[in-house]
C-alpha cells in the first residue's frame, strides 16, 4: 500500500450538461496522460450516464497534489459546474498539504490503509 493515494468521486451530472460534461471529460483525460505519478485515471458511468464515479490513483502526495494544482487551473470552474459531488472518499495517507488541497474539494471521508497487496507491485 505504501505511500499511494486513491480517490473514489461520486458525481450526477446536472441535467442538459452530460454532452458538455463527456467532452470536458476527454480533455482532463488527455491532460492528465502524461502526468508523472498518475497510475490510474478513470470513470465509470451508469446505464443513462447521468451518474459517474471517478477512480485516480497516484504513486504519492506529491504526484497527487501536482495533478489538482493542474486540475484547479484548467478544469476546475467548468467541471464544478457541470456536476454535483455526491461522495469524495479519499484512500491512503495523504501529506498535510495535500489534505488541504483536498479539504477543498469537499472530501467526505478519509480512508486509512487497514490490509492488503497490489498484484502490480509483487513480482
Amino acid at each position: 500500500m505504501g505511500n499511494e493515494i486513491s480517490w473514489l468521486v461520486e458525481l450526477v451530472v446536472n441535467s442538459n450538461a452530460l454532452d458538455r460534461f463527456r467532452t470536458l471529460t476527454e480533455q482532463m483525460v488527455e491532460s492528465t496522460r502524461d502526468e508523472a505519478g498518475v497510475l490510474i485515471y478513470e470513470r465509470f458511468n451508469s446505464e443513462d450516464s447521468m451518474n459517474v464515479l471517478v477512480y485516480e490513483r497516484y504513486s504519492d502526495s506529491n504526484s497527487a497534489l501536482a495533478h489538482l494544482k493542474a486540475y484547479r487551473k484548467r478544469f476546475e470552474e467548468r467541471f464544478g459546474s457541470l456536476v454535483e459531488r455526491k461522495r469524495f472518499s479519499v484512500l491512503g495517507s495523504p501529506s498535510r498539504e495535500l489534505r488541504a488541497e483536498l479539504n477543498g474539494l469537499g472530501v467526505t471521508e478519509y480512508l486509512s490503509p487497514m490490509a492488503g497487496f497490489s498484484e502490480q507491485k509483487r513480482e
